[in-house]
């Protein structure tokens, strides 16, 4: 490796369910599109890693795994986090000297450690620290924004400190902030949420970003990130944070994980959702099925109140089981081999991760667990019964 040349690093920072994964995705078909070199590094906090899952799966990472790296079961920022980020980098680079490496953080991420570690980091140059912020989130829980600092203050009044003070200190320390999911709320409301968070960092630049569609030669334009500009609040906050980051589950939040063979009820999960997904269930996120779709692998995405479906392909099982399957014989018994010691409903399964303030992520975790089809119902879908769905019919399919 050349070590007169050290490549540029872009941090997706971000809260839970921000738009992370779904730009990281985008900037990375755009690199294989391009023939640019790059180095992926993605954190989940759940020992799930369904973001692992979902960057490993894009062609530029299927092509050639040794520019991808997966740190999970915990936040990027604790110690732990920074140990792993450090061997990650270490190895990549002894490998390979990329144009670009873009690292996503969890969701609970705090950006001072990483700053930190950056500032004194020989091998790369730190230009980007992008805070994802969700347009709809803070429409819905934050009242357009507005309640934003009225309830730092508060915080700060009562010596607390909360995924609020996590979410502004995400926006204090960015070098650039990006509003994501603006067409799902109101142009005012978008107009009022920039005019508020960009109050908090007048230093950079809001814009919004419609599905992750951001032209990855922008990135190869960002001056090094600027520390001078932080440094008084990286020595306000150090002691405040001094506790925050030892652990791998900050700010009173709590990961469940849901692993079972059996499919979702449709409706019983339709109205589990309009029942118990509270204003403190953060993030899930995960792949299922139903029976009244058994031949999808979907994906479930939520974030704050809202929830999208996708398609991430198809089952192995669901395939041998279509009549309409339109694959050779030859191929047919591949599959049906594959499946040999799989489980009674073949390859498909239900692995979800809940994340959520400790007082309420059981609740809603034991609820989700409560819609997987009995026994009986499993023997009613067997003989052939349908089941009410009232999911939207038209899921769009994952690109990779």
């Amino acid at each position: 490796m050349n070590t007169s040349i050290k490549p540029p690093v872009v941090i997706l920072n971000g809260f839970l369910g921000s738009g992370k994964t779904t730009l990281f995705r985008k900037l990375l078909s755009q690199a294989k599109q391009q023939n640019l070199s790059v180095c992926a590094i993605v954190n989940d906090m759940s020992e799930l890693d369904i973001d692992g899952e979902l960057i490993g799966d894009t062609g530029i990472v299927e092509e050639n795994s040794r520019i991808f790296e997966s740190i999970h079961d915990c936040v990027l920022s604790s110690p732990k986090g920074i140990e792993a980020l450090d061997k990650a980098l270490n190895r990549m680079l002894s490998e390979q000297t990329p144009e670009l490496v873009i690292i996503e953080t969890s969701g609970s991420s705090h950006p001072l450690p990483l700053v930190e570690y950056f500032k004194n980091q020989p091998k790369v140059k730190l230009v980007g620290m992008f805070a994802l912020v969700d347009s709809v989130m803070l429409a819905q829980d934050y009242a357009n924004a507005r309640d934003l600092i009225p309830r730092l203050q508060q915080n700060m009044a009562q010596n607390q400190r909360d995924t609020t003070n996590l979410l502004v200190e995400q926006i204090l320390f960015c070098s650039h902030l990006i509003l994501t999911k603006a067409d799902r709320v109101e142009e005012a409301q978008l107009s009022e949420i920039g005019s508020v968070v960009q109050s908090i960092n007048p230093q950079v630049s809001a814009h919004s970003v419609l599905f992750g569609n951001l032209a990855i030669e922008s990135l190869f334009e960002l001056e090094e990130y600027d520390y001078f500009k932080v440094a008084q609040l990286v020595e306000e906050l150090k002691p405040a944070l001094a506790s925050e980051t030892q652990g791998d589950r900050p700010y009173q939040l709590a990961t469940r994980v849901i692993r079972d063979e059996r499919p979702f009820h449709p409706q019983r999960l339709w109205e589990v959702c309009q029942q118990y997904l509270g204003e403190k269930i953060y993030r899930s996120k995960g792949f299922f099925w139903l029976p009244s779709r058994d031949k999808h692998a979907l994906l479930w995405n939520q974030a704050a109140g809202s929830i999208s479906l996708e398609i991430t392909g198809s089952w192995r099982a669901g395939v041998v089981a279509d009549v309409n399957h339109g694959i050779s014989e030859m191929e047919i018994q591949h599959l049906k081999e594959q499946l040999a010691d799989k489980g009674r409903f073949g390859d498909r399964r239900c692995e979800l991760t809940v994340i959520g303030d400790k007082t309420q992520v059981d609740q809603f975790t034991e609820a989700l667990k409560s819609c997987f089809l009995t026994d009986d119902e499993i023997t009613l879908w067997l003989e052939g019964q349908a089941f009410d769905d009232p999911w939207p019919k038209n899921i769009v399919r994952l690109v990779n």
